[in-house]
């Protein structure tokens, strides 16, 4: 066989390249074993999650209604909000998107939550629906822990395992497909339309792969910055908001990561793990004017003299120590510049701002993030939609191609998976255990794998020819 191996080279430099290119394809063929379900389950999540949070939201708020000549009081609207929920109480305001759009309240209930959607110039009620329960809401925990516990639980370390060998998948599969032995850069750049059987697949995935690997890696690096160990340990706990910038404010054992709803993200990622500030009656500084109540229709009006504009959201006070809460972030797809990012927290009693945080304050990680997460979740417009949805079709394509040329090539006739060779002999063997040790280093779960898949490959399979037969 004389794939990957250097024309023109000397016999030994040929042979050393023949055994990367096996090792590469030996590895790429572990990690697409596990690796190919979860890509093809995250693709096709984020699709739905693409058309309910911007094409179809479920709360309502993309509603058409008529303008009128002038909408009710805050104040008003709640209360028609109420109307059919009188035990209930609001805990979070959204103002329209535009004129032509409603007003969201979240309104809690012992029985549960409740979304209603109200046109704000009559006050009839667009739309009441359960907070929970929506197809986002089922999409969105399935794309972060597979329904297998929350945030950090067994699902998501599942899913973290997967994209950090979906690193190790997108790296050897750009070495094995490399031109080389008298390839082109057409051969990898352009899909063989001419080609049949087990090539054309392979140019899908080959072209595909090639165009979509810059794309993927983006994807699989901010959504590892999600990920319990990855993310939530490593580095999203090294680019919180300090909130030791917020001077003389006593602070919550809450994080704001309790504002999350769910598996449903809407806190800036910067902000997450960021204590909330508590309302004490003295703190902060001048916010509401002096003798004003400190109520939702005086909330809103002056996060709109501060130019709080379009879709904004006030989150009302959880407990007796709680603070009112003004947010526009991408994150609640309130907005369609990260860069815009603005929370603004109240104390309940005296009308004073105690913090205040936007896109300027973040680390660099924490803006490369509200801009990265944007790109992520299709949030900055038409293109990225569209862009996001063609991704996540690639991604399929890849994968079932993937599938396709590995049926097309395993043994025929029995129940062996058909991996190829390990060869035998490696040279550099220190350098690949320098580079494993960096990986592991720079994405721990990455590394972890793959001691273990390399602990499988070279001490079990070796000692259990019966197993080694099967997996060969």
């Amino acid at each position: 066989m004389t794939i990957g191996t250097l024309d023109g080279a000397p016999p030994k430099d040929r042979a050393i390249a023949q055994k990367f290119y096996f090792a590469a394809w030996r590895w790429h063929f572990y990690a697409g074993l596990y690796v190919v379900p979860f890509l093809i389950m995250l693709a096709i999540t984020g699709m739905v999650m693409l058309w309910f949070t911007t094409i179809a939201p479920e709360y309502g708020e993309r509603i058409a209604i008529p303008v009128g000549q002038r909408a009710l009081s805050v104040t008003d609207q709640a209360a028609a909000a109420l109307q059919g929920h009188p035990d209930g109480r609001i805990a979070k305001y959204i103002a329209p998107y535009s004129p032509t759009n409603p007003a969201l309240f979240q309104v809690d209930l012992e029985t549960g939550n409740r979304m209603v959607a109200l046109d704000p110039y009559t006050g009839k009620v667009v739309q009441d629906r359960a907070q929970d329960g929506t197809w986002n809401e089922l999409a969105n925990d399935i794309h972060g822990t597979l329904l297998i516990g929350a945030d950090g639980g067994v699902g998501d370390f599942m899913i973290e395992i997967a994209a950090s060998l979906g690193i190790i998948l997108l790296a050897t599969g750009l070495y094995l497909w490399w031109p080389r032995n008298r390839q082109s850069w057409r051969d990898v750049l352009v899909l063989n339309l001419a080609a049949r059987g087990r090539a054309f697949w392979k140019s899908l995935h080959v072209t595909t792969g090639f165009w979509m690997s810059i794309i993927l890696l983006f994807f699989l690096i901010s959504g590892l910055s999600w990920a319990g160990v990855w993310g939530g340990k490593y580095v999203q706990a090294w680019s919180t908001f300090p909130a030791e910038k917020w001077d003389n404010v006593p602070l919550s054992d809450k994080t704001h990561a309790e504002m999350n709803h769910g598996a449903e993200k809407d806190v800036p990622w910067a902000l997450e793990q960021t204590p909330m500030p508590l309302s004490d009656g003295q703190s902060g500084v001048a916010g509401l004017p002096e003798g004003v109540p400190v109520v939702l229709q005086n909330i809103v009006a002056y996060a709109r003299t501060i130019g709080f504009d379009g879709r904004f959201q006030v989150n009302a006070p959880a407990d007796k120590s709680g603070v009112w809460t003004l947010s526009r972030d991408s994150m609640s797809y309130d907005s369609i510049d990260p860069t815009s990012d603005r929370t603004i927290h109240i104390d309940q009693y005296s009308g004073r701002v105690l913090a205040t945080v936007g896109y300027a304050d973040y680390s660099v990680p924490g803006k490369a993030m509200a801009v990265g997460i944007a790109l992520h979740e299709g949030q900055l417009g038409v293109w990225n939609l569209a862009l996001n949805a063609l991704f996540c079709l690639a991604i399929i394509a890849i994968c079932v191609s993937g599938i396709v040329i590995w049926w097309k090539r395993r043994p025929q006739g029995s129940l062996r998976l058909g991996a190829p060779p390990m060869p035998e002999g490696m040279p550099m063997w220190k350098g690949a255990v320098f580079v494993m040790l960096a990986l592991s280093f720079i994405f721990p779960v990455a590394g972890l794998t793959l001691l273990a898949v390399l602990a499988l490959d070279v001490i079990v399979l070796s000692n259990i020819p019966r197993l080694k037969a099967a997996l060969n």
